[in-house]
């Protein structure tokens, strides 16, 4: 899909159409103040359901190995990895201009990647997580990350399904993102915490989130199937959670666009046939 080269972030995300002027001064706002955003169904029933059909077909298809290129150990919570290579539907999760441009604006537009594109279903009787941020408080030299030290890791999270109260909807406490991890605050990180919001909303609804924020998810108490995607970031001089250059098919390079490879890091996995 094109043989040019992209040389940096800035240029990759101008080529997909990202930029700060798709965020409103309120998303902004949140983004800096609260640690997320919601952008209320981003995504069209259509693409929606193509989403869920596949997220189907491959729970079907790799059974007990779904999930396996990145082990969560969550039991009973149906899981799927490397979803960049099992089907061009889900491009849309590292492509949407929107979702983009708010995970540039919590990195400084500094250079950055994606690290995982994964699945996860929280299905009724299971989904509970203590209190968490995805970077486990460490710098690259092994120090404990300050309140003011750069942001390294954003995620985004796409409902497939209606999130709600009842139904393992993702916690957050917001604010958190400028704080240590839960750990160093808290006894008990999987109790209900006072000040918790729990980000619902309906299918097609994308949720960005600084990563440094303290969140988890919470117990389905319903009887009713919760899927969501998860695509998540890291600062560009950092490791991957899915190498995705030791992961990409030549299908999967051929289809994808210089910007894409870029957003990627995989470019030049295959040489030019």
């Amino acid at each position: 899909m094109g043989h040019g080269t992209v040389a940096s972030i800035g240029e990759a995300l101008e080529l997909l159409g990202a930029s700060e002027d798709e965020l409103s001064p309120a998303e902004v706002r949140s983004l800096d103040e609260q640690g997320f955003v919601v952008f209320p169904s981003l995504l069209a029933d259509s693409v929606v359901e193509g989403l869920r059909r596949r997220f189907e077909e491959l729970v079907a298809s790799e059974g007990a190995r779904a999930g396996k290129e990145v082990d969560t150990k969550e039991v009973g919570v149906r899981r799927l990895a490397d979803l960049v290579n099992k089907g061009e539907v889900f491009a849309v999760c590292y492509s949407h201009p929107k979702v983009l441009s708010a995970i540039a604006h919590v990195f400084g537009r500094r250079e950055f990647k994606l690290s995982s594109l994964n699945g996860r279903d929280a299905a009724p009787g299971t989904g509970a997580q203590p209190l968490h941020e995805d970077w486990n408080d460490y710098k690259q030299d092994g120090s404990f990350r300050e309140a003011g030290d750069p942001f390294y890791v954003v995620n985004s999270l796409w409902m497939l399904d209606e999130f709600s109260a009842d139904n393992g909807a993702t916690r957050v406490v917001p604010g958190t993102h400028r704080m240590r991890a839960p750990r160093f605050h808290l006894p008990s990180p999987l109790a209900e915490h006072p000040e918790e919001v729990k980000v619902t909303g309906p299918p097609g609804t994308v949720v960005v989130f600084n990563s440094h924020l303290w969140h988890g998810g919470t117990n389905n108490t319903s009887g009713r199937v919760r899927r969501a995607l998860h695509s998540y970031f890291v600062v560009r001089d950092f490791e991957q959670q899915l190498d995705q250059r030791a992961y990409v098919t030549r299908e999967t390079y051929e289809r994808l666009s210089p910007a894409q490879r870029y957003l990627l890091d995989v470019e030049g996995a295959y040489a030019a046939p």
